[in-house]
């Protein structure tokens, strides 16, 4: 049969070039979130484009504001041939949040970085420098805040603002490497002028709008990146390897992103960027420091002209949700709390409470038997928020029930000292020589350098242990190992004695 004549009409647009995907697949044990590194000249490829339309806005706030006008439909009917009927467009963003975020945005910087690293293999000498960039944002008092990552082992820091083609010796005054927060400053007063430094916002509710500005790769201007609140509790650090209270957001945080701020729709600050979630199955999930660990972190600095830390109870405890343990450790049934496992030999709270002791409360506030406490509206969060929020030196009360009795404690708060520390604080690695054998203090660096980013899956089982339960039984104690041997005549035969661990020394 012949084809039926064609109709007249428009010729039919071709269909438009799908985006190349980028992407590098990755492996299962990408799973957990990392800390995105500042981002280099040579920084890796690009990630994939969200399927979910994320929009990316350019630093020209003109042409970003610039939207076409929404096209008008007319419909014609008999009872009204020459009706106008005006259909809304549907806004892919919100422009007004956008615009009023545009006056601060002179106050975010970008932060150029010439690190150093220490290398452990041969403690007696450093690794070759390399330079990488990111992001921060100026605050009251001639301060600048970025990430503590961003300025890990820096040689040189310099700052460098919005539309200026100068860059600024900068000066760093703390790093905070638990809530991963460094301050800095310029003392050239030309950095200050024509930039009001940014005011600091509530923390926000769930989807609450936000938007995140930086400098990641792909470009030198800044960029501005939309999303909502998705979730509040507390979430691991992974530089500082520690848990305090966290945002995540649906909106993409890259490599460069790191120190930005995130905006609430007034055009305040509400976090800073500091790292993503790397998963093949997730996108487009970025986590921001909120407000309350930023103020923690600037009054700490102000109190004690330098960073102190944030306090930690140094116990372990376990969850009461089991009806015959909490019959067994003698609680009524309107009684709530964690049980104490084990306590660290140098924490304060340990020459007064025990373990198996019930933790009832905590500055008053009654514990849950799954160990939270009410945080805002509907919503509850873990105690260890709590005691976040005190400073080094600072008292806490505590409810205990021992014995199916009621003890009430004051605890003088402090940081403890971890066997195996997470961080040297810039200072380069601690090691002694002699008849060729090279002791080092193990640390979360060192174990790192040697074993590699898995160095939770390749190091030996025995400093994994001691690095996962293991606790200092003494304010000075450290785990030392022979890290190499260097060959000489008097240590023939003991070639081999390496990663070994020095338990006695005359």
């Amino acid at each position: 049969a012949p084809s039926p004549k064609p109709k007249r009409g428009r010729k039919p647009k071709p269909p438009a070039a799908a985006s190349p995907d980028n992407d590098h697949p990755s492996s299962p044990l990408a799973a957990a979130a990392d800390t995105p590194k500042p981002g280099s000249s040579s920084g890796p490829r690009g990630r994939r484009k969200s399927r979910r339309g994320r929009h990316e806005l350019p630093s020209d706030a003109d042409a970003a504001l610039r939207a076409p006008p929404s096209p008008t439909r007319r419909g014609a009917s008999k009872g009204a041939a020459n009706m106008k009927v005006d259909v809304p467009a549907v806004e892919p963003l919100r422009w007004e949040q956008v615009a009023k975020v545009m006056p601060s945005m002179d106050a975010v910087v970008k932060v150029f970085c010439v690190h150093t690293e220490p290398n452990f293999s041969m403690p007696w000498q450093r690794k070759r420098q390399y330079s990488s960039s990111s992001s921060g944002f100026i605050i009251g008092g001639r301060r600048v805040l970025t990430n503590a990552h961003s300025v890990e082992h820096y040689t040189q820091v310099k700052l460098k603002k919005r539309g200026s083609d100068t860059k600024y010796l900068a000066t760093v005054l703390a790093i905070g490497n638990e809530c991963d927060i460094a301050m800095l400053t310029v003392d050239d007063d030309e950095f200050w002028k024509g930039v009001l430094p940014l005011e600091f916002g509530l923390l926000p509710a769930l989807q609450d709008a936000v938007t995140v500005v930086g400098y990641p790769i792909g470009g030198d201007t800044i960029s501005v990146t939309s999303g909502v609140v998705s979730r509040i509790e507390i979430l691991s650090y992974v530089h500082g390897s520690t848990e305090l209270l966290g945002l995540q957001i649906d909106a993409a945080i890259n490599s460069g992103n790191s120190g930005g701020p995130a905006f609430n729709d007034q055009g305040k600050c509400v976090g800073i960027a500091f790292q993503s979630l790397k998963h093949e199955d997730a996108e487009n999930i970025g986590y921001v420091i909120p407000t309350p660990v930023i103020k923690h972190f600037i009054q700490d600095y102000e109190k004690s002209g330098e960073y102190t830390g944030f306090p930690i109870l140094g116990i372990e405890w376990q969850k009461m949700e089991n009806p015959d343990l909490r019959k067994a450790m003698g609680m009524k049934s309107d009684q709530k709390g964690v049980r104490i496992r084990r306590i660290e030999p140098t924490a304060p709270e340990s020459g007064c409470m025990q373990p198996s002791d019930i933790i009832l409360s905590f500055d008053g506030i009654d514990i849950a038997n799954d160990g939270t406490v009410p945080f805002r509206h509907g919503e509850r969060i873990g105690f260890s928020y709590l005691v976040s929020q005190k400073y080094t030196g600072e008292k806490a009360r505590v409810k205990v029930l021992r014995n199916s009795k009621i003890h009430e404690f004051n605890i003088k708060l402090s940081i403890h000292k971890k066997l195996i520390p997470a961080h040297i604080k810039g200072r380069p690695p601690s090691y002694y020589i002699v008849a060729g054998f090279v002791f080092m203090v193990v640390s979360v660096p060192y174990l790192r350098s040697e074993y590699g980013k898995d160095y939770e899956f390749d190091a030996p089982v025995k400093l994994l242990d001691k690095h996962l339960h293991a606790m200092a039984q003494s304010p000075d104690e450290q785990l030392v190992v022979v890290s190499q041997v260097l060959v000489a005549d008097i240590n023939i035969g003991y070639e081999e004695l390496v990663n070994t661990q020095v338990v006695m020394g005359d």
